[in-house]
């Protein structure tokens, strides 16, 4: 997956955001501003190529304060943020690797 694409588009404000990841991102208190650093400066950790509708990505990074942020990305027309969460040290190896 081009991790460069979906950083350009973030930057340039060129993605949707699903209703699934906007009600996870106030459940989960992750703000726009927060979802948009951990994608600029993070890295694709997994790609899941047979996604449906469109291709995906998981994508490792940290928010403004550090805190590290899991975001599903979809291929679809335009870059479409899927989910989101706070990886779990339980389920993570340096929230990039499964256990």
């Amino acid at each position: 997956m081009d991790i460069k694409l979906i950083k350009d588009s973030i930057i340039a404000d060129n993605y949707e955001i699903s209703l699934h990841a906007i009600e996870r991102s106030l459940e989960r208190e992750i703000w726009k501003e927060d979802i948009e650093h951990a994608i600029i400066h993070g890295e694709v950790i997994e790609e899941y190529h047979d996604d449906n509708p469109y291709p995906s990505c998981l994508i490792y990074g940290k928010d403004k304060e550090g805190k590290p942020i899991h975001v599903v990305c979809a291929f679809s027309p335009m870059i479409r943020i899927i989910t989101l969460y706070r990886p779990d040290d339980d389920k993570w190896i340096d929230y990039k690797r499964r256990r």
